[in-house]
């Protein structure tokens, strides 16, 4: 007997609110209803009603190509038909070696190794578990810590969501804390009145080797950082953190993994962030979400040529890096991969990044004018706006914008057709990177309307 889906919108909710357990989803007594979606094209996704919105998270900061893109389906549809799987412990695919050959040829410095993985998560979870693999047969079985940073996300597996920063303190979850250690919120955004951003960047600095020094560099295998610390709302750290950040790793024997699931694949308008944006060359680089757009799920692990030629030896001829995923190195992901890279270089699209970010920034700028916004932030096409009461409101107003803002924010948008990321007293979004610039000016006429009326009611 077949499964049939089911037409009926009422059916399809009551069937999820009954059965499907969503990503960070409450424990209350009532289920979130959540919109059923039913198709997308191009910038736009569409509700079981037919009701069209502007995709302001870009799904999950993934479609970077957009949506309803045929040569996608063909591509997945061709493989699916020719090498639907291949045991990646035994075989190996054209897939899968050219696409690796591909992003070795546009990682910066000597990144050229690839490990194929799942999805964002297990990409951040090989590259830590590497980190220990490589310093147990070195004999530093010793480095065993990571620094990690408030604010920064790496993923809901165990080990990537154990260096995450992000809201911990609210977390029921279990964390494999005891190996991870946090560097305070970078966000110049909250320094002290009077304090320029350099001397903040100093002083971050000087945390960050304060750590090294109390924990001893001989027991810290590596410093994982996001570029943009993205899902914790949109962080752009002060200039030249990063390279500074390096310096101190490469001073004390400590890898630096860059955590670009977000910024790779031309979010900030190149390949990846890492060497052209923020003028570092890292030792291991995580990817996912746009090495797709979302089209079907895959992620990867760049490790440094440096890295691998220690590990080279007679005695280590029987060592085995045992981390692998049923899935790694899918021959439809590849295909797909390869395929959203080819679009992507055709159509210049990271051209056309660079073209309208000045825009989209510029538009996200002038909400820092009302008085219920706090701070706006991004780079790219990334954008935060955090709201943020004045000093001049009562406690019960400030409290209520710090949780409130967020969501009201989402609702007036919805209404008005567009989906945006709300995270407490913050909104987010991160559009594909097709948008135009009259598609830019029609998101933000909604964000504008949104504060408006959050204005009215909330001040």
């Amino acid at each position: 007997m077949s499964i049939k889906l089911r037409n009926d919108v009422s059916d399809v909710s009551q069937l999820d609110a009954r059965h499907q357990l969503h990503p960070w989803q409450a424990m209350g007594m009532n289920k979130p209803d959540h919109m059923v979606a039913s198709k997308a094209e191009g910038i736009y996704i569409f509700d079981e009603n037919g009701q069209r919105f502007i995709d302001g998270p870009g799904g999950m900061w993934s479609a970077n190509i957009g949506y309803g893109r045929q040569e996608m389906a063909d591509t997945i549809a061709e493989q699916v038909l020719t090498l639907p799987f291949s045991n990646p412990w035994s075989s190996t695919t054209e897939q899968s070696s050219v696409l690796a050959s591909k992003l070795a040829a546009e990682s910066p410095g000597d990144l050229n190794n690839v490990f194929f993985t799942t999805g964002g998560s297990t990409a951040v979870d090989t590259a830590i578990r590497f980190t220990w693999f490589y310093n147990n047969l070195r004999g530093k079985s010793n480095k065993k810590q990571i620094i990690a940073r408030q604010k920064g996300y790496h993923g809901s597996t165990f080990l990537a969501s154990s260096v995450s920063g992000k809201e911990r303190d609210k977390s029921y979850m279990d964390m494999g804390n005891t190996r991870v250690h946090f560097l305070s919120n970078i966000n110049p955004s909250i320094r002290p009145k009077g304090m320029d951003e350099e001397a903040w960047c100093d002083q971050k600095i000087k945390e960050f080797r304060d750590l090294v020094e109390s924990l001893g560099a001989e027991n810290i295998a590596a410093f994982i950082a996001e570029p943009i610390l993205a899902s914790g709302g949109v962080i752009v750290p002060p200039s030249g953190y990063h390279a500074r950040c390096l310096d101190i790793c490469h001073e004390n024997d400590i890898l630096y993994i860059s955590d670009e699931v977000v910024t790779a694949f031309g979010r900030l308008g190149e390949f990846f962030a890492s060497k052209e944006i923020f003028n570092i060359e890292p030792d291991i680089i995580t990817v996912a979400k746009g090495i797709t757009s979302g089209y079907v799920p895959l992620g990867g692990v760049l490790i440094s040529d440096r890295l691998m030629e220690e590990l080279k030896s007679e005695k280590n001829s029987s060592v085995m890096f045992s981390n692998g995923f049923t899935y790694s190195s899918h021959p439809v992901s590849c295909a797909a991969a390869l395929k959203n890279i080819e679009i992507m270089e055709r159509e210049n699209i990271f051209g056309h990044v660079k073209s309208v970010a000045p825009h989209f920034q510029a538009r996200l700028a002038k909400f820092a004018e009302f008085d219920i916004v706090g701070d706006v932030r991004g780079m790219g096409l990334l954008g935060c706006i955090e709201g943020i009461a004045s000093e001049n409101l009562d406690e019960r107003q400030r409290l209520e914008i710090d949780y409130e803002f967020g969501s009201r924010i989402d609702e007036k948008c919805e209404a008005r057709g567009l989906i945006v990321r709300p995270l407490i007293n913050m909104c987010v979004f991160s559009p594909p990177l097709t948008i135009t610039t009259e598609q830019i000016d029609e998101m933000f006429d909604i964000i504008e309307e949104s504060l408006l009326e959050v204005s009215k009611e909330m001040l």
